[in-house]
């Protein structure tokens, strides 16, 4: 168990002093209904009445807040009178779960009996209630999500599950044995990769990996500073700053291994992440053939003509300094693309079957002619 150790001579465990702090810290935090200062709480919390200095405790309390923040305590921080941040609060409608319940034919749903409590306790609590067919659609979903292979996703459904099974009745929440079985993509993340760089980027600490390129193949170190983590085309993927090549990068997940922070300093961030740069906005326009982490090649396609599918893909490249501008696009024509990955940038090429041809580099024409080869080879066996 984190947070806690056996003591000497016995099997029985004990709560150190950090987890103990975070467990007065919150219980300090729900006493009070309005938000409190910090001076309030550092009375209230044993574990800051040590006789230390000030500064030192009011560390303390930054660092617990911040892991109390990381496991999902919703603490707050609000304006005081001055319009300072010096108040704290935890919002008892985003920290207790609501009683949950299972609708029958016989009985309807009702809380357990605990005295009268005003306050505190199941009565202050929200009711849910599940129909039996609603919550074997959870069951299933829930199912659906841990075979998907993500782990970040399937520890949360983990976490969703057995906290409906702790009130509900024993074998309500197991999926119904018709579940459909989800294949997930063969390539995943390492055990922690993921969570490694979502604590990272939280931080804004710097990390260092190892890397497989997907074009060459070839295993290198790579140090950068994460800008968010997103997740496309089947795969989750880091956008960060290579600090070696001064330059904005995107690396697939499943490709990374042996994360490591470059600092170990916890209070200070190593970086900031620029303001004009935009996670939603950067993912979004990301196509399959963007995405290496190498740099980028200038592509050249001629597209023949003027279809929808066409005049679309032509306007995702850059005209050529004879050419027209991006919203005017006149067939025949010839537009540049920066492009990461050749082999993906040819896949999607052959999908225009026959309109879009490129023209240069010369690997990227024989990368195209390749894959119509090898295409053509399929269903000519096929046919036999």
């Amino acid at each position: 168990m984190t947070g806690a150790r056996k003591e000497a001579g016995g099997g029985r465990q004990r709560t150190t002093p950090k987890v103990q702090r975070w467990t007065d810290l919150i219980a300090s935090l729900l006493r009070h209904t309005f938000p409190i200062p910090f001076d309030q709480i550092a009375r209230e919390v044993p574990g800051y009445a040590t006789g230390a200095q000030p500064e030192s405790v009011k560390r303390t309390f930054e660092r617990d807040k911040k892991d109390l923040l990381r496991f999902g305590v919703p603490l707050e921080t609000r304006l005081d009178e001055d319009g300072e941040p010096t108040l704290y609060t935890i919002r008892k409608q985003g920290f207790y779960l609501p009683y949950l319940a299972l609708l029958t034919p016989e009985r309807a749903p009702s809380a357990p009996r605990h005295g009268h409590v005003a306050m505190y306790g199941y009565h202050s609590l929200a009711k849910l209630a599940f129909e039996p067919d609603e919550l074997a659609a959870v069951a299933d979903a829930a199912t659906r999500v841990r075979q998907l292979g993500d782990p970040a996703l399937m520890a949360e459904a983990e976490s969703a599950m057995r906290k409906l099974a702790y009130d509900l009745p024993v074998g309500a929440t197991a999926p119904g044995a018709d579940a459909p079985r989800v294949v997930g993509p063969k390539a995943r993340p390492g055990a922690g990769v993921l969570e490694a760089l979502d604590a990272a980027l939280r931080d804004r600490k710097a990390v260092t990996f190892d890397y497989r390129a997907m074009e060459s193949g070839q295993e290198a170190r790579r140090t950068v500073e994460p800008y968010g983590l997103f997740y496309l085309h089947g795969h989750w993927y880091l956008a960060a700053c290579d600090r070696e090549r001064q330059a904005l990068r995107n690396f697939r997940l499943s490709r990374i291994a042996n994360v490591a922070r470059v600092s170990t300093r916890e209070a200070t961030p190593d970086y900031e992440i620029p303001s004009a740069f935009r996670l939603r906005e950067h993912a979004r326009s990301r196509q399959a053939w963007e995405l290496g982490d190498g740099d980028a090649t200038e592509a050249v396609v001629e597209f023949v003509r003027g279809t929808g599918a066409a005049m679309a893909a032509a306007r995702l490249g850059e005209a050529l300094p004879s050419g027209a501008d991006r919203d005017s696009v006149e067939f025949p024509a010839r537009r540049a693309f920066r492009v990461r990955r050749l082999d993906a940038f040819a896949r999607w090429l052959l999908s225009f079957a026959g309109d879009a041809r490129p023209v240069a580099p010369q690997s990227l024409v024989d990368t195209y002619a390749d894959q119509i080869a090898r295409t053509r080879a399929l269903y000519e066996r096929g046919a036999t």
